[in-house]
């Protein structure tokens, strides 16, 4: 196979299913994609099987959601725009709104094209334990989310009626001590309004699948505030939990040079097509190596374009890089290839399944027309 190649492997991204699963069937939740995270849609017919949906962030995702999914569907976008609505609401189950003024604006609306659809707002708990503030939906001047002030709107007019559930999002990658904490302010600042909702949405960010996240805290944590709220459905919303270390980005050398310090230039694209290594920012892991100096030989590792910060970072490995030797980066199966670009016009990795049986299958290649045809 030509690199670069985004790998998913199925026996990998069912355990990660299995897991949510057993969560299911402890607390009776309800678990969604969430397509911001994970999309590779080839997988769907396997993640459907374990899980009750998905979340979308506006149209596109709510119509990948419809046309691949084909089960339950939230659709929550920061703002919506009118014209969007209409095929919004005719194919979401539930839709959750960011402000008083949005659920004013387009609630009854929505409600002309489709009478069933259940009616949301997010709200902003105010509390939130973010490792990193980029991430962070709760933090100073936060755009994301009813703060419990604005939400004195909705009890000062007739709007509350209008409303099935609460939604609220304040996690990234964090553990089930985490979520306990969020759903104390949570429930300070809006929980006397539970008892008139039918369910409540926990959003996203549980690192469930992580190895050492304590589930039975998760579970127990589920079942205490369902003993307080019997009547409400309670959903999570994770999309890293499902593509948690199921795959891989293989890459190759197209050269080393020297200036300093060995470089290695990939076939591939921090910028590109791992833009969180960058943006968040976190070092990936890579098979067989180790941290600079800690083997024998070490390199930088750098991408094929011309931004000079596109540096994947310095590894060190017991053979000697050379011309043509893959390069494989775990755990890129969340928040790469929804995010990736075409910049500089470097190309899209293919994207590949290596399926149940051992058989691998390359679903989708990207070619010269994939980054003509997006600019014009």
């Amino acid at each position: 196979m030509k690199t670069p190649y985004w790998l998913l492997e199925e026996h990998l991204l069912e355990q990660n299913l299995k897991t949510l699963a057993h969560i299911k069937e402890q607390t009776g939740v309800k678990i969604l994609l969430a397509l911001k995270g994970y999309a590779l849609w080839q997988s769907f017919p396997m993640v459907s099987k374990y899980l009750d949906g998905c979340c979308a962030s506006g149209l596109h995702e709510a119509k990948l959601s419809d046309e691949k999914f084909q089960k339950e569907l939230h659709t929550y976008s920061p703002a919506f725009k009118e014209e969007d609505i209409e095929e919004i609401a005719k194919i979401s189950h539930h839709l959750v709104f960011n402000s008083p003024s949005q659920l004013e604006r387009f609630s009854d609306l929505a409600k002309s094209y489709n009478p069933s659809i259940s009616i949301g707002i997010r709200v902003n708990p105010e509390y939130s334990e973010s490792p990193v503030e980029l991430y962070n939906p709760c933090g100073v001047y936060s755009r994301l989310g009813t703060t419990v002030e604005n939400f004195g709107i909705l009890l000062k007019s007739e709007m509350l009626d209008k409303l099935d559930g609460l939604h609220f999002h304040a996690l990234c990658e964090q553990d089930s001590t985490a979520l306990e904490n969020v759903l104390k302010a949570f429930e300070e600042k809006f929980g006397k309004h539970l008892n008139a909702m039918k369910w409540v949405n926990f959003g996203g960010g549980h690192h469930i699948t992580r190895k050492g996240y304590d589930i039975e805290k998760l579970i127990s944590i589920i079942k205490s505030f369902q003993s307080r709220y019997p009547h409400l459905q309670i959903y999570l919303e994770p999309g890293e939990a499902v593509g948690w270390e199921t795959g891989t980005l293989v890459t190759s050398v197209l050269d080393i040079v020297h200036n300093g310090i060995d470089i290695a230039i990939l076939d591939t694209s921090a910028e590109a097509h791992m833009p969180d290594t960058i943006i968040m920012p976190y070092r990936a892991d890579i098979r067989n190596s180790a941290k600079a100096g800690e083997k024998k030989h070490t390199y930088r590792l750098a991408g094929n374009t011309c931004l000079a910060g596109d540096v994947m970072g310095d590894y060190s490995f017991d053979k000697p890089l050379k011309i043509g030797d893959n390069v494989i980066f775990e755990d890129q199966m969340h928040y790469t290839m929804v995010k990736a670009t075409t910049f500089n016009g470097v190309p899209l990795p293919s994207i590949a399944i290596k399926r149940l049986d051992g058989s691998v299958e390359i679903v989708k290649e990207f070619g010269y027309e994939d980054f003509r045809d997006r600019l014009s």
